[in-house]
């Protein structure tokens, strides 16, 4: 077990291993603790630094600086370009996530395995359960759960629609609310506190602050990475060689090393699915005190199948504030009254796709994506049924983050709203979830084979939301980490 600084490298440093991998999120933290429980000698790489409950206070400064990658201001390209906030930290994404991990549902996974060659696909059940069970994954329990989500749910059973309570990865969560600035009672189960701790358990080695710059290749075989470490006054060179390279860098940035290492196929960085979403604010009569309960607690199932899930959201009153309308006075008044708004998200199952390349040589991914029209209404339609919800859980405006009606106050509103056709650059829109640029499946449409490994080298495996074929439907963190599992065990025994 040894946990090393890559800042701290004052020289250039070689290390041997049996499986080297590259990002410590959702699927390489996961693939790394199956490996080295097998008896595998395993070499974790990972960008950022290494922060767990003891240096996390919900400080958002402090959380866009160490934990996400830019400050929190990744984006695509494209009309209108979005933010796609990623992490940048041992633990990846899972640190600054909301915990929600729910099963990718069964017509999906029907679709990759007959249209897409995913196979297999059907067959996670064993993989998702021991997941399910490591992480203490489970339905938001009565002690976690407050009045905007409360709230929400009758609402949506006086609708007559379906809605669940949200299954999260937490084991003795005490609802600080600020799951998307880090864990900072180490609740939450994210990999930097589970499944990388297991991993080193059983013997593997993390060294931090240590970008990956080069895949190394000879001919038709890949035989480890070179990272850079050091500091910029004085840069060292970390060369791991391997018998098998993992390659875990989320879908923007696992593209991009792979191209930018002369590595790929023709489905490469094509087909970036994202989860375009947009956030709705309401604001009731009485108190809400959001920031006391877990941010993502319930969901919004009636729409799922039409690629739409609404979800509840809560965040800090600084970075709430850039969508609540109006300016001076009027501004002021509406944040004054924090403790009386609740948020949610609506998010779409997009059928536009994007595509991601390197930078000139560098590694750092450039992703185009435009938002189709279809997509911008279904985007509409999740915001109108979020602004449905909250009138009939009592609120007294809806802040739709719409340019051309900010404010919805009453179901005659709402009619006038759903009316509308704004551009998609009216639209307060980010994403979340980017998927598919590795895209697994059989060989004439895909990057990779159902297990991850590329089909034009040898001795590489993607493991992260590179290899889903299709938007999900629904938050994928689960299902990466269950083929990450998957592909780990077909690596120990093929």
């Amino acid at each position: 077990m040894a946990c090393l600084d890559g800042a701290k490298l004052t020289r250039n440093h070689r290390v041997r291993c049996d499986v080297v991998i590259v990002g410590t999120g959702a699927g390489g933290a996961v693939f790394a603790a199956e490996a080295a429980k097998a008896g595998l000698d395993v070499v974790m790489l990972e960008e950022g630094g290494y922060y767990t409950g003891k240096d996390l206070s919900g400080d958002a400064k402090f959380s866009f600086d160490h934990l996400y990658r830019d400050g929190g201001l990744t984006a695509t390209l494209g009309r209108p370009p979005i933010p796609v906030p990623v992490g940048c930290c041992v633990g990846g994404t899972t640190m600054v996530n909301s915990g929600t991990c729910y099963r990718t549902p069964d017509f999906v996974l029907q679709r990759w395995e007959r249209e897409f060659g995913l196979e297999g696909a059907t067959e996670l059940d064993n993989d998702y359960a021991a997941i399910e069970q490591d992480l203490s994954i489970k339905p938001v329990p009565d002690a976690l759960y407050g009045p905007q989500h409360q709230r929400v749910e009758d609402a949506i059973k006086e609708l007559g629609w379906a809605g669940s309570r949200i299954p999260r990865n937490e084991d003795g969560c005490i609802s600080t609310g600020t799951c998307a600035m880090g864990c900072p009672s180490d609740g939450k189960t994210s990999m930097a506190v589970s499944k990388v701790p297991e991993a080193l358990a059983a013997g593997a080695t993390l060294w931090t602050r240590a970008p990956v710059r080069r895949i190394l290749r000879h001919r038709n075989q890949v035989v480890g990475v070179a990272a850079r470490a050091g500091t910029p006054e004085q840069p060292t060179d970390l060369l791991v060689t391997a018998e098998t390279t993992v390659i875990a860098c989320g879908a923007l940035h696992t593209p991009a090393l792979l191209l930018a290492s002369g590595i790929g196929g023709p489905w490469i960085g094509r087909n970036l699915h994202l989860h375009p979403a947009t956030r709705v604010v309401a604001r009731f009569p009485d108190e809400i005190r959001g920031w006391q309960e877990v941010p993502q607690a319930y969901n919004i199932d009636e729409f799922i199948d039409d690629g739409v899930f609404i979800q509840g959201q809560f965040v800090p009153p600084d970075v709430q504030a850039p969508v609540i309308p109006g300016w001076g006075v009027e501004h002021r008044q509406r944040m004054a009254a924090f403790p009386r708004l609740a948020s949610f998200g609506a998010l779409i199952s997009d059928r536009s796709a994007g595509r991601v390349r390197p930078a000139g040589r560098s590694t750092r991914p450039v992703a185009t994506y435009r938002l189709q029209p279809a997509d911008r209404d279904r985007l509409i339609f999740g915001i109108a049924r979020t602004i449905e919800a909250f009138l009939a859980a009592g609120a007294e405006e809806v802040y739709s983050g719409v340019a051309a009606m900010p404010v919805v106050r009453s179901r005659t509103e709402l009619a006038r709203f759903e009316r509308l056709q704004p551009p998609a650059t009216q639209i307060e829109i980010m994403a979340f979830h980017p998927m598919g640029t590795v895209r697994a499946g059989g060989p004439e449409i895909a990057a990779s084979d159902p297990w991850g490994r590329l089909y034009d080298v040898e001795g590489i495996v993607v493991s992260d939301g590179s290899l889903l074929p299709t938007s999900n439907r629904i938050n994928p963190q689960l299902t990466i980490m269950a083929l990450a599992r998957r592909a780990a065990r077909k690596l120990v025994a093929p």
